[in-house]
């Protein structure tokens, strides 16, 4: 049985060598055709003379492949150009959006007012001021860039005992035009509070702030209700007059 099997292992290595053998004698044949033919060989797309006239070592795919890597490196400069220039616009449109401010009239155990004209109310404690929009020393906001922005404010008084009167009237101004307005005038309520929201579009350089109509009083704010803020919406780059 032993030597069955040996011979059947020693009869497929000795064809296995003579089908190595046939082999390399047919691809030699072919090689030695190809370089013999006096014509043009019909490979297509190949380089058979690099394949079969040139001597060993020659790559014979260098020029598809540089071909390859030079249309791929020309794609991915494309790529760069137009995401560069993508992130160009994205800036354009978001670049400064971060414009936004809170602030908030100081304790005032006493009464702010009246006054004998219009004064902007001063709120000098800043909670926020992204932008650097807000000034406390003017009371204003002033667009560090043009588009849409929202104001709010409240106002707060509380003039003590029952009977006393409640008066005041403030305003939101945009460069000199009242945009919203709030007020009370009445000794039924010894305190009040209001909230006005507006939405307004604004070029660079426009002032937007709050101010207190003259003879009016803003009293017992001592947890700072009266309060201005604003933030942008977003950014534009035309603004009507």
């Amino acid at each position: 049985m032993k030597t069955a099997a040996l011979t059947v292992v020693g009869l497929l290595g000795a064809l296995c060598l003579c089908l190595r053998t046939e082999a390399n004698t047919a691809w030699d044949l072919l090689r030695q055709s190809a370089a013999n033919w006096t014509g043009n060989l019909p490979c297509g797309g190949w380089d058979c003379d690099c394949e079969f006239r040139k001597p060993k070592g020659c790559c014979c795919v260098a020029r598809p492949l540089f071909e390859l890597e030079e249309a791929t490196f020309m794609r991915m400069v494309g790529l760069w150009e137009g995401l560069t220039d993508l992130n160009e616009q994205i800036d354009e449109v978001t670049g400064g959006r971060n414009i936004a401010f809170a602030a908030f009239l100081s304790s005032t155990p006493g009464c702010f007012g009246p006054f004998t004209r219009n004064v902007s109310i001063p709120y000098q404690n800043i909670t926020l001021n992204q932008g650097y929009g807000y000034n406390a020393a003017l009371g204003a906001f002033t667009a560090p860039r043009p588009g849409l922005y929202s104001f709010s404010y409240t106002v707060y008084s509380n003039v003590g005992p029952a009977g006393e009167r409640l008066y005041h009237k403030v305003q939101l101004m945009k460069d000199g035009q009242v945009i919203a307005s709030s007020w009370e005038d009445n000794r039924e309520d010894s305190e009040d509070s209001a909230t006005q929201t507006v939405l307004l579009q604004l070029k660079q350089g426009n002032q937007v702030y709050v101010e207190l109509v003259l003879g009016r009083f803003l009293c017992a704010d001592t947890q700072g209700y009266n309060s201005f803020s604003g933030f942008l919406v977003y950014p534009l780059t035309d603004v009507p007059v």
